[in-house]
C-alpha cells in the first residue's frame, strides 16, 4: 500500500538502532497489535498515562510494508501506529493518530548472513510522537523479542555523505535549497553558522567532483566539502572546517546530529533508508 509508505514522508522521525527479534513471525501482527494493546492499557492504569486527564483508550496496529526494501531477502517493513479513541463516541472515524513507529531493513544482507533462524532481523527503528508511548511501545518489544533499542546518532562524517549524496539527486526546479548548519566549538554561548546553497548549484559541484557515476568514495565527500568549505571562507573569511556539522537539509531529507530525520521524498525513500539501516547496522555490531 503507497498510501502507508508515504505516512513516513514529512515527519519528524527518532531514530534507534535494534538488535536482531528472537521469534518474532509476521504472521502474528495482529495478536501482537492485541497484546501491546494491553500492555500499555496496564501501563496506563499503572499511572504512566500520557495524556493526563484524557478519558481514551489506545487502539493499537501492525501493518506490513513489504514495499519497504532494497533486496528480496530483506525482512518486510513494519509499521506501528497508535491511535486514541474516546470512550464516549468508539467509532473509528474518531480516532486520532497519535504515535507511528516503524522497523525496517533495507539491504541489509550483511547483517542477514550470521544471524540463527530464530531471529528477525529490523534492525533500524524510527519514531514519531510522545517519548513516553516510545518508551512503552520499545519496553514491550524489548521483553517480548529479547531484543535491545539504543538511540542513533549520526556523526558530522556521515552529515557530510547524507550532504553529498542528496546534492547529487535531481529533483524538481522549485526543490528547496541545500542547507548545512555548523555549530562552533569552545565558546561561552552556543552559536550555529547556516550555509545554504542553490540546488541546482550543489548538483552542478557533485557532478564535476563525481568521476564514476552510481558510485561515491570518501575522496570525492572530502572533496565536495572542501569545495564549499573554500567558498564560504573566500567571502566570510571563516574557516568551517575548524566547526562541526550538526545538521543537513536538502529537498531528499533533512537530518540531525542527534538522531533525527525528515524524510521528503518517495522516490528516494528507500534509498535514504538504505543509508539510515547501514548506520543501524554498524551500530549494532
Amino acid at each position: 500500500d503507497p498510501q502507508k509508505a508515504a505516512s513516513l514522508l514529512r515527519k519528524q522521525w527518532s531514530l534507534y538502532s535494534v538488535t536482531p527479534l528472537y521469534k518474532f513471525s509476521g504472521a502474528r501482527l495482529k495478536e501482537y497489535a492485541r497484546l501491546l494493546g494491553a500492555f500499555i492499557a496496564a501501563e496506563k492504569q499503572k499511572g504512566l498515562a500520557v495524556e493526563v486527564g484524557v478519558d481514551a483508550d489506545v487502539k493499537v496496529t501492525f501493518a506490513s510494508l513489504p514495499e519497504l526494501r532494497g533486496d528480496p531477502q530483506d525482512q518486510p517493513a513494519m509499521l506501528v501506529q497508535l491511535s486514541s479513541r474516546s470512550s464516549v463516541s468508539p467509532k473509528s472515524s474518531d480516532e486520532k493518530l497519535i504515535w507511528s513507529g516503524c522497523f525496517c531493513c533495507v539491504s541489509g544482507e550483511d547483517l542477514l548472513e550470521n544471524v540463527p533462524e530464530d531471529f528477525t532481523c529490523l534492525p533500524l527503528f524510527l519514531a514519531n510522537g510522545a517519548e513516553s508511548y516510545t518508551a512503552m511501545v520499545g519496553s514491550w518489544f524489548q521483553k517480548t523479542f529479547d531484543c535491545h533499542f539504543c538511540r542513533l546518532s549520526i556523526s558530522p562524517l556521515n552529515l557530510s555523505w547524507m550532504a553529498a549524496m542528496w546534492a547529487g539527486c535531481s529533483v524538481e526546479k522549485n526543490a528547496c535549497a541545500t542547507e548545512l548548519v555548523f555549530s562552533v566549538p569552545c565558546l561561552p554561548q552556543p552559536l550555529d553558522i547556516s550555509y545554504a546553497i542553490h540546488p541546482e548549484d550543489a548538483k552542478a559541484l557533485w557532478d564535476t567532483v563525481q568521476k564514476t557515476p552510481g558510485e561515491i568514495t570518501q575522496e570525492e565527500v572530502d572533496l565536495f566539502m572542501d569545495c564549499l568549505y573554500s567558498h564560504f571562507h573566500r567571502h566570510f573569511k571563516i574557516h568551517l572546517s575548524a566547526t562541526k556539522l550538526v545538521k543537513v537539509s536538502t529537498a531528499i531529507a533533512s537530518a540531525h546530529c542527534n538522531g533525527t530525520i525528515k524524510l521528503l521524498q518517495s522516490r528516494y525513500l528507500t534509498g535514504v533508508l538504505m543509508l539510515l539501516t547501514e548506520l543501524a547496522i554498524s551500530q549494532i555490531q
